[in-house]
This record gives C-alpha cells, structure tokens and sequence, in this order.
C-alpha cells in the first residue's frame, strides 16, 4: 500500500503523465521504459536502441488495431485493462510484437 507521501506525490503529477503511467491506460508501459532507459545506458544514441524503438512501435501498433477492433464490435472500454491485456497475451501464446 502506497504511504502518504508517495501518494502526495503521485497527485502533484500532471493528469497526462499519471496517464501515461498507468498500466491500464498504456499498454506498452514497460516497451516505453525499456526504451528511455537504453537511451540513458547509450548516452542517447538512438542507433544502439532502435531495436527496442521498434519493439514499442510494434507494441503501439498491436494495441491500437485491437482498440479499433474493440470499438466497432462495441466493447467497453476500447482499450483492455492490464488483466485482460495479460489473458489476450497468455492465449496468444506468444508475444505478437
């Protein structure tokens, strides 16, 4: 359970970030950090992390075209929570990106 302090934090974050860091929100949390932290490990050379650049473009790309998918067969949310995204993923077999 997050303490007092943590969650004060955690509001004094602007809504967009708070957003861009919630796994039900953003599907490819974990491809966007992977990224940002290869390019502080690079000293921000773009050409040593492009292949995981791609694996988050990939990423973006799979979400988006289930999101499109969901909204015209009417489901809601468009984009799955975190756990649903788990159960698509584990029956898949494989990761798709």
């Amino acid at each position: 359970f997050p303490t007092s302090a943590c969650r004060e934090k955690t509001l004094r974050m602007p809504m967009v970030t708070r957003r861009l860091r919630d796994p039900d929100i953003n599907p490819c949390l974990s491809e966007s950090d992977a990224s940002t932290r290869c390019m502080a490990e690079n000293n921000y050379d773009k050409e040593s992390c492009s292949s995981h650049f791609l694996k988050y473009k990939n990423c973006r790309k799979f979400w988006n075209s289930v999101m499109i998918q969901r909204r015209q067969n009417g489901v809601k949310p468009p984009m799955p929570t975190a756990a649903e995204r788990d159960e698509i993923l584990g029956a898949m077999g494989k990761m798709p990106y």
